[in-house]
């Protein structure tokens, strides 16, 4: 799967930054989801299986020196679709991005953009304190920015969880969060953090559906779309990464369903499928049924 187009891509509202350290532990842009201690960031720590202390540092993270930083912002500024189409997951990511934009920009009138920051090692975000590689991209409503280190995607997403190593899995991770973007925009956010748990993985649902929602749409089968078309291989490698990031998966399917925050491993690739397949986001709408 590719991205059609050529040349250089859009890059604002992209930022990079190389790492560094020093939690910021106050409570601005926390998002409480149950029992005081359910953070966004835990949410995502809970997902990804690492701890979340990790994501509210206390100023542990590695620095990365400045000329790494420059690198990253260079390599960012000369990113082309041909490069994200030979498998530069920088340029990728910033391609992702410019898909999105473009979609959600055409398919919601309320919608405003994100900022998109890729850091490597550790980053300070503007209301959802520090975090480190190991937490996985997220999204933080503070500063409505979606955070990615990318080397996330072999790390952790294959070499720990075993979800696919195919482009359009690592562009389902970026339109997932995304999703929680507009969650955010429409307070389904807000809704979802009076429920506790189970608001929690109706938030997750969402962002799922929502991220199939983008994938229809940027493979419309017309010569303006923007991905080449979409492969049954590409939907089951989809399909394989939603799995494992289920909550049976990481947990184990004997593990406690009251204390699920991101659906099962069925539910995450139904609700992409959902998205997928209509096109609509009035289908992702995860606080409506009792069919999750």
């Amino acid at each position: 799967m590719t991205f059609q187009g050529s040349g250089s891509i859009n890059t604002d509202n992209v930022s990079a930054s190389g790492g560094g350290g020093g939690g910021l532990g106050g409570g601005g842009g926390r998002i409480a989801l149950g029992g005081g201690a359910g953070l966004i960031l835990t949410i995502v720590a809970l997902l990804f299986g690492v701890n979340p202390g990790n994501l509210m540092g206390s100023g542990s993270g590695s620095s990365t020196p400045a000329a790494s930083q420059s690198a990253l912002d260079k390599h960012i500024s000369e990113c082309t679709y041909e490069m994200a189409n030979v498998g530069d997951e920088i340029c990728r990511v910033v391609a992702t991005k410019a898909s999105l934009e473009t979609v959600w920009k055409s398919i919601a009138p309320q919608y405003s953009a994100p900022k998109l920051h890729i850091f490597s090692g550790s980053v300070n975000t503007g209301g959802c304190g520090s975090a480190t590689s190991a937490t996985g991209p997220f999204y933080c409503p503070a500063d409505e920015t979606i955070y990615i280190d990318t080397s996330f995607y072999d790390d952790v997403l294959v070499g720990q969880l075993g979800g696919g190593n195919d482009a359009l899995s690592q562009e389902y991770v970026i339109a997932h969060e995304y999703g929680h973007h507009i969650e955010n925009i429409t307070g389904v956010l807000n809704k979802g953090q009076r429920m506790g748990n189970n608001g929690s993985v109706r938030i997750e649902l969402q962002a799922d559906c929502l991220a199939g929602v983008w994938a229809h749409h940027a493979d419309d089968g017309t010569a303006d779309a923007l991905l080449q078309p979409l492969t049954q291989q590409d939907i089951d490698q989809v399909g394989k990464t939603a799995r494992s990031i289920g909550d049976d998966s990481i947990q184990g399917s004997n593990s406690n369903k009251e204390g699920w925050t991101h659906g099962s491993a069925a539910q995450r690739a139904r609700w992409f499928g959902i998205g997928y397949q209509s096109g609509d986001p009035r289908r992702c709408d995860t606080f409506a049924t009792n069919d999750l």
